[in-house]
């Protein structure tokens, strides 16, 4: 790849919703420069369907690698490009397959287009223009026009002309906040990141919740959500991650005599922190890693009950996957060897031996109504929480706590 001039970075699935393409692709545009800003060199162009970004020396591995998980990119080529001259066009095409070096019997064709329509050979001719001297070039390759180990695209352009082999698969979806914001409930697990990812291929844009309650665990579990929050923002750019401290609010439930509803009742709880912290960034969506149950408290009558303390739509990306789905999708986005790292989780202290799986909405009401001072620790947490803007690139940390410790929230999302 460290042949390329440029990189060229072709749109999804969005390129049928008609009206809204213009709009779409400006955001994908802007999305592409937010990722390139570490390479000061490349310059951007865009022009209908597609974006080139001129390397100008900066490394065209590390820029493709970054750029293929831009939301809304279908795919990203290396690119030599050549004057939109015969010659040119043939020299270049030699030198690309000399770099590539392609074993003995490969079998390849050439696949020309000819956009700029003044060009004086029309695409089929191109094809065995361009075929012709690279075979002589490389006798070992063979042409099959049907199903090549290789094809060598030729697109003639009036300014240029472009010469690539590989595709790089992007992630498409949509492009990042089309679809509106939504707040991830971020647990340190594996499910939490991967359907923060989900969410945001749909083109949601997403800032994230974690739940920490000092002095329960140790501050590397909750740097451990900062680092899983980094890694979601190689997708999308700056991510905010707000820190709730849920101590308060985790320990009311304890000794009330309904242990078996304690986990229920912590997760109505932060959905309702959640919803409030919604509602002032202006997000209309809380979105949870949740799948159909994987535990005590995913059983459908758990996550109805659960779901009914907050009005905003619950969207639960994995919902009808399995965990070894959950588990693929997590290793190739990156999150999942930060997600096992053995970080103690603060809730495995106040789970019960027997969590209900088919709790009691009445009785569940009735204890939120009577519990002492529970509004009022709800409105605490939501004062106290933290935000942090959390960058690609960057080092941020949260604010150290009392003796450098805090927490980790145990995975159900």
């Amino acid at each position: 790849m460290a042949y390329a001039d440029m990189l060229l970075l072709r749109f999804g699935e969005f390129t049928l919703k008609g009206k809204n393409r213009a709009r779409f692709e400006k955001t994908v545009l802007r999305h592409v420069k937010e990722m390139v800003k570490p390479y000061p060199k490349a310059a951007i162009t865009k022009e209908f369907g597609r974006i080139y970004v001129e390397l100008n020396g900066e490394p065209a591995a590390a820029m493709a690698q970054a750029l293929k998980n831009v939301f809304g990119i279908a795919s990203v080529s290396p690119v030599k490009a050549a004057p939109s001259e015969l010659e040119a066009i043939i020299a270049v095409s030699r030198q690309l397959l000399e770099i590539i070096a392609p074993l003995q019997g490969t079998s390849f064709k050439v696949n020309a287009r000819r956009v700029w329509k003044q060009f004086p050979y029309g695409s089929l001719e191109m094809n065995k223009l361009v075929s012709t001297p690279v075979l002589q070039g490389y006798p070992g390759l063979k042409v099959d026009m049907n199903h090549p180990d290789m094809e060598l695209r030729v697109e003639i352009r009036e300014e240029r002309t472009y010469i690539f082999c590989e595709s790089i698969a992007g992630v498409g979806g949509f492009p990042l906040g089309t679809n509106g914001k939504a707040m991830l409930l971020l647990s340190g697990g594996i499910d939490s990141p991967v359907a923060g990812w989900s969410s945001m291929r749909r083109g949601l844009e997403v800032e994230c919740i974690h739940f920490y309650s000092f002095p329960y665990t140790s501050e590397l579990a909750r740097q451990k959500v900062v680092d899983l929050t980094r890694v979601l923002s190689q997708y999308a750019g700056v991510i905010k991650l707000h820190l709730v401290p849920f101590t308060e609010v985790q320990t009311a439930f304890t000794g009330i005599g309904q242990d078996n509803l304690i986990i229920t009742l912590m997760r109505r709880a932060m959905l309702k922190i959640a919803t409030r912290l919604a509602e002032r960034e202006g997000a209309l969506a809380l979105v949870t890693g949740e799948s159909l149950g994987q535990v005590a408290s995913q059983t459908l009558p758990s996550m109805n009950v659960i779901g009914r303390a907050t009005q905003l739509p619950l969207l639960r990306p994995l919902v009808m996957m399995d965990k070894i789905e959950i588990v693929e999708q997590a290793q190739l986005i990156g999150t999942y060897d930060l997600s096992i790292l053995p970080y103690e989780d603060c809730c495995t202290l106040f789970v019960p031996k027997s969590p209900s799986t088919n709790p009691n909405m009445r009785i569940v009401d009735k204890i939120e109504a009577t519990l002492p001072e529970y509004a009022r620790l709800l409105d605490e947490a939501v004062e106290a929480t933290e935000t942090v803007s959390v960058t690609p690139y960057g080092n941020e940390k949260p604010r150290p706590l009392v003796s450098g410790q805090s927490a980790l929230q145990e995975e159900w999302f």
